[in-house]
Parts: C-alpha cells; sequence; structure tokens
C-alpha cells in the first residue's frame, strides 16, 4: 500500500509507526507496542485473531481496535489518493467504546425437539445427542424407516402451533393416532399382524386402511402401546431449541427465532453449531421505545403502523387494549428498521445510540476533510456480510492490478461505515452525514437482508432525496447498493464509481439528539440555510413515508369539535382555550394520520411538504368559527356551525321535540336550570 505515514501522523496530530510485515516478521514490535499500555490501533484486521492470542503475553494490555484499511481502500486503484480517507479510518477507529446497553437474556438446558419424518430426524439426532437431551416428533418414516433402537423420546400427531425462542419454545400438539411412539419398543409385531398393512415404519396406524381386526392390540399387550379406545389428546411442552426438517418453516417470518434452525440438510456447520446452544447468553436490547411519542393509536384509532410493517422477526404487534404497540426484546433481531421508519422517533435504535453514531459520522467527515479530501461518500455496511463483501472487492482489485478492465476497489472517496444492521439508519442520520459535509450516503444490502428493508429505505431515501433536490442541491445522494454475494463484486465495482453530488459549502457543527425529531430539524435549518436555491415557499414530499407534512382542511365540512387535537400524538394540533379555534404547528406532524382518521367529517387530509417558511415552527391557525351563545344567559359554547349541525340532525327525533330540541341552544349550566325548574317547578334565580 502506497502509505505517506508522515501525512497521516500530521493529519491525525499523532506519531504512527508503520509496519510492512507486521503480521508475523514484526510480531515483537506489536508486543511491543501492547505492553506500552498505550491506546492501540492495528490498520489491519487479516491476523486480528493472532494477534489476540499474541496480546495474551502482554501485562496490562490495554483494548486494541483493528480497523481494516487495506481491502477498503489501500488496494484501490486510486490508493495513492486514499491518503485523506485511510486518516479518517483511524480517527475513528481510536473512539472509545460506546457505553454498554441493556441486555436481554436467554437460558438453555439443551432439551431439543426434532421435527420431521422417523428416518431423518433419527439421523440428525445421532449427530447432536451427545450434547443435548433430543426428543423426536414424526411425520412419517421417511425414506429408510426407523431405526429398531429406541434412543429418543418420540412423539407423532398434529402440531397445532410452535411459538417462542432460545430457551422457551412451547409446541402444542395432538395425538390423534392409536399407537403411542413413546411406549412402543418398535418390535414390529403389530406390522405382521395387521392383515391390510394400515402400519407403516413410521408405527402409525392408518385409519381410513384399517378394518378393526384388532390383530396389533393382541399382539402388542406386553408393551400397550396400541389403544384405538383413546381419546384425541392435546398437549403441551417446552423445549430449549427447535430443529426443522420439514420443507416448510414453522415461523413465517424473515428473521426466525434465535434457537431456531430451518434445516436443509446443506450446512452442516449450522447444525453443529447447535452443541454451542446449551448455557446462559446475553445480547444487546436493540430498542428503546417512547410509548408518548407513539403515533400507533389512540381513540381505538390506528394511525401509524411502520414498525409492525417492516420488523423482519413479528417481533413488534399492536396492543389493541393499551392502545400502543409492544416489542418482545427476545424475538428482536437488531436490524434497527424499526426506528428507521418510525417518524415520531418513538422507537429508537439504541445499539450504537444515537449520539454515539453521530459523533462517528463527524469525526469521520471532519478528519477526511481537514486531510483534504473531498466529495466523501458513505457506505453503510453491516459486520458481517457486507464487510466480507468489501474485503472481496479489495483483495480482487489487488490481484487484478495492471488489468485493463480490471476491478478497481474501493475509491478513495468512499468511506466505509460498519454497522451493526445496515437498515438502523434513517432519514435523520442520513441528512446529518450531507450536513457534515457528506457528498453521498449509500447503503449495502445483501441477501440477509429481507425484502421488506429494501422497500422501507427506498421510500425514505425518496423523501430525503425530495428535500436535497428541492432545495438546489444537484446529484442523487442517495443509494440503495443491492449485492447477493461475491458473484455480484464487479456490479458492487461499477456502482461505487458513481460521480459526486453537490454538499453544502459550510460544514455543520450541531451533535446528534437523542431524539430523532430533534436531530432532523437541526439538519434541515443548515441544509436549508446553505441551500442553493432559496425563495421558494415548500417542497413537495413523496406521499408514502414522508415524516415531513401539513393539513389541508375543508372549511366548508369542518364543524371545529376538536376531535382531532385530542387524536394527535405530536403536538401539531391545538385548540385555543379563548377563542373557537383549530391551530397547527407543521414542524410537529408526523403525516401519521390519526387525526384524518378520527375527524368525523372527513375534513382533514395529509399534505406531505416541507415548508421552507419560518411559520414552519410557529402556531398558526387552521380554522375558526363564531361562536354560538346560548339562548337563555348568552355565554358562548360551541361553535355556530357545530350547533347548526346538530340541530339539523337530532331536530326529527322523537327525543328531542320541543323544549328538549331548544336546550340543545343552552349551554350546559342553563340546561340543567331549565330542566329542573320545568318538572319539578324548583325556580333558580341565582347561580
Amino acid at each position: 500500500m502506497p502509505l505517506d505515514a508522515r501525512a497521516l501522523s500530521a493529519s491525525l496530530n499523532e506519531g504512527l509507526t508503520r509496519h510492512s510485515s507486521l503480521c508475523r516478521r514484526e510480531a515483537a514490535a506489536f508486543l511491543q507496542a501492547a505492553g506500552s499500555g498505550d491506546d492501540l490501533v492495528v490498520a489491519c484486521t487479516q491476523e486480528s485473531r493472532l494477534f489476540g492470542e499474541l496480546v495474551q503475553q502482554a501485562k496490562d494490555c490495554p483494548p486494541i481496535t483493528f480497523v481494516n484499511i487495506r481491502e477498503t481502500g489501500g488496494w484501490s486503484r486510486d490508493a495513492s489518493q486514499a491518503s485523506p480517507k485511510i486518516a479518517a479510518l483511524l480517527a475513528a477507529a481510536r473512539l472509545p467504546d460506546p457505553d454498554p446497553v441493556a441486555t436481554v437474556s436467554y437460558k438453555s438446558d439443551g432439551r431439543a425437539l426434532i421435527i420431521g419424518e422417523l428416518g431423518a430426524v433419527e439421523r440428525v439426532a445421532e449427530l447432536l445427542g451427545d450434547a443435548l437431551d433430543v426428543t423426536l416428533f414424526t411425520l412419517g418414516a421417511g425414506d429408510l424407516g426407523g431405526a429398531q433402537e429406541r434412543r429418543y423420546p418420540v412423539l407423532g400427531g398434529n402440531i397445532q402451533s410452535l411459538t417462542g425462542w432460545l430457551g422457551a419454545f412451547a409446541l402444542r400438539w395432538q395425538q390423534t393416532n392409536p399407537i403411542d411412539l413413546d411406549l412402543c419398543t418398535r418390535c414390529n409385531a403389530c406390522l405382521s399382524a395387521c392383515p391390510e398393512d394400515a402400519i407403516g415404519l413410521d408405527y402409525q396406524i392408518d385409519l381410513g386402511a384399517c378394518k378393526s381386526h384388532r390383530a396389533c392390540v393382541k399382539v402388542c399387550q406386553v408393551a400397550g402401546a396400541i389403544d384405538f379406545n383413546r381419546a384425541p389428546q392435546t398437549h403441551t411442552d417446552t423445549f430449549d431449541l427447535v430443529l426443522d426438517l420439514r420443507s416448510t418453516p414453522a415461523f413465517s417470518q424473515h428473521a426466525k427465532p434465535q434457537g431456531y434452525l430451518h434445516w436443509d440438510g446443506q450446512d452442516i456447520k449450522a447444525l453443529l453449531n447447535w452443541h454451542e446452544l446449551v448455557g446462559e447468553f446475553e445480547k444487546p436490547k436493540f430498542f428503546n421505545y417512547k410509548q408518548k411519542l407513539c403515533a400507533h393509536s389512540r381513540n381505538d384509532k390506528e394511525g401509524c403502523t411502520a414498525c409492525i410493517d417492516v420488523c423482519s422477526a413479528s417481533a413488534i404487534s399492536s396492543d389493541r387494549q393499551r392502545q400502543q404497540i409492544k416489542v418482545n426484546p427476545n424475538l428482536c433481531v437488531g436490524c434497527g428498521t424499526c426506528s428507521t421508519v418510525c417518524p415520531t422517533g418513538a422507537m429508537s435504535f439504541a445499539y450504537p445510540r444515537a449520539g454515539d453514531q453521530g459523533v462517528k459520522l463527524k469525526t469521520l467527515l471532519g478528519t477526511y476533510a481537514r486531510s483534504g479530501g473531498k466529495d466523501a461518500a458513505l457506505l453503510l455496511h453491516s459486520q458481517g456480510k457486507g464487510a466480507q463483501l468489501l474485503g472481496d472487492l479489495g483483495r480482487a482489485a489487488q490481484l487484478e492490478k495492471g488489468h485493463k478492465n480490471g476491478t478497481h476497489g474501493v475509491p478513495a472517496r468512499v468511506l466505509p461505515v460498519s454497522l451493526w444492521h445496515t437498515t438502523s439508519t434513517g432519514i435523520d442520520v442520513w441528512l446529518t452525514a450531507v450536513a457534515y459535509g457528506a457528498s453521498q450516503v449509500w447503503l449495502l444490502l445483501t441477501d440477509e437482508e429481507a425484502p421488506q428493508y429494501a422497500a422501507a429505505l427506498t421510500e425514505q431515501m425518496a423523501v430525503a432525496q425530495a428535500i436535497l433536490t428541492g432545495l438546489g442541491y444537484r446529484g442523487e445522494h442517495f443509494k440503495l447498493l443491492q449485492v447477493r454475494d461475491a458473484r455480484d463484486l464487479h456490479a458492487l465495482d461499477r456502482a461505487l464509481q458513481t460521480a459526486p453530488a453537490h454538499a453544502p459549502t459550510r460544514t455543520a457543527g450541531f451533535a446528534v439528539q437523542a431524539d430523532k425529531r430533534a436531530t432532523l430539524e437541526l439538519a434541515l435549518d443548515h441544509l436549508m440555510a446553505q441551500a442553493p436555491t432559496q425563495g421558494l415557499d415548500s417542497i413537495a414530499l413523496p406521499a408514502k413515508g414522508s415524516p415531513l407534512g401539513a393539513l389541508s382542511i375543508n372549511k366548508d365540512t369542518c364543524t371545529l369539535c376538536l376531535s382531532c387535537v385530542n387524536a394527535c400524538p405530536a403536538g401539531a394540533l391545538a385548540d385555543n382555550p379563548q377563542a373557537p379555534q383549530l391551530r397547527f404547528i407543521e414542524k410537529n406532524c408526523v403525516q401519521c394520520g390519526l387525526c384524518v382518521k378520527t375527524c368525523p367529517e372527513k375534513s382533514l387530509a395529509l399534505l406531505p411538504q416541507l415548508s421552507l417558511s419560518p411559520l414552519r415552527k410557529e402556531s398558526v391557525l387552521l380554522n375558526e368559527m363564531k361562536p354560538y351563545a346560548c339562548v337563555r344567559c348568552g355565554k358562548p359554547f360551541g361553535t355556530l356551525k357545530a350547533i347548526e349541525a346538530m340541530l339539523g340532525k337530532l331536530a326529527g327525533h322523537s327525543m328531542f321535540q320541543g323544549e328538549a330540541l331548544e336546550r340543545l341552544k343552552m349551554c350546559g349550566d342553563c340546561r340543567v336550570i331549565d330542566i329542573y325548574s320545568g318538572n319539578n317547578e324548583i325556580k333558580i334565580t341565582d347561580l
């Protein structure tokens, strides 16, 4: 790699030591640095395992951070111009680890259930039985039939449901066959005795073929496994692990519960990894949920369901009774897409926290710019397959050096950012990155991601792009790079050569906030202030997925009942205690639609847009009406239109005739007085 150690030291304001054979030949130099007690960054991940073993020999060694600069820039065709990027990657690697977050615990004692044809589950059980407590659930004999030696408990019948996760699976099944597989000794006497051949090698009876000779019962008297008078019984059993050999998995969601494996018989490594699923385990609690910010439900009306719709693990559902969503942390796999599509910030990604992520982006982009880099493009990718693909791309560039049509590699202006999951960032982070100086933000998706992730990200990117385009920033700033595996490396290589887009001339200095909407507002303020196009009133945004917008109101049908105010979860709608008015703050509106669904007159409609007027942050008048004065005391108690509409609807009702109809024109106090003075002849002259 054409590294300029002196330039990098100057960019980072810190001395760097360059090694060319640190992996093996200069291992002593690594041990010396590890034993110095100083923070240590190793700019190569090739031999991180070896370094981990070597560092155990050093005394009081601080934590060591590894960062890949070789495959992600040092081996590309423009590696000689990659010093700003490498300085940025090193600066980000030196940041302290994020604060720990809450964890979710699992406990597994190794009670494993294997579901499938009897012959297949018994063969698999032989691979797992030495480490796990195995129970078999048979669905037929399979290709080779069952083994004659009964080594494991066997269940058989109809599976009604399978729910749960690692350490807490619940199987509900119904036993309908006369043969109890757990009592059966597999002597095969029943098979020989049955004149209709109604009993198979799975030791289950085809009741349609059976003619009730009951010869099988006679030959099974010692074991007592056959009972035709046994009523169907429903059982519920619990297991820690479930291995499913059926063609159709028990769980339909993309991200299956931890502890469940739908095995096709090919990946033997995945099967053998099950030996390690015994004990106590922890994972981060990936999300934070603030119910008071949630726009899911109000007054029995359903509004935003974005997080429920996008969750690939079926971990998010609607709690109808409490009118809120609920998240099962045991099922959550930490993709973070729920926080990406959440318009209010009620659902936020906690691993890492927003502030930690913001510091990393600011450090990367700031160091890159100070080191002379231009037109930075952030490439967000997963720690697993995404990082592997970039490594493959870098190695291909190194191997194909000198080839005219060879792989280019990761360009010098592209800054890779490793995330727990690619889809854990959204419009607030992307626009913040542009405000920090990024020319573009790209997301690398692999076949690990659920199909709905790409659709959700595409919607959010369309909104973000519409904002920047409307403000006059030229070019395509956001893009999904969908790559399945190493076979698509050349397509990825071409995609990374995209021309830069227009970024703000002055970078922002604000910090990413814990609140998503607060961060989004800071980014919008900066981008609007630096916008090449000034003087516009508003920017139209895509109707689908927009977390920003206004409301249009039909004043002819609105009665100012203010039910929309009670429904709004974001404080965008408000009344005026001093006058019949409906007021609106566009900055607060999250376009959840609860007000639209609540309005009895169907007078409201969502208007996805970004207003560029300062009034966007102020309370503006949306509608007002003349008050209706009580016919008895003259006090205003409603709006003229609302009372007139009510009188029109109730005028023909038998309960509202004569004096009863007139009382509808009175305020609450006068209505009570009128009722008592008329029926009981009570004269109330003073209140």
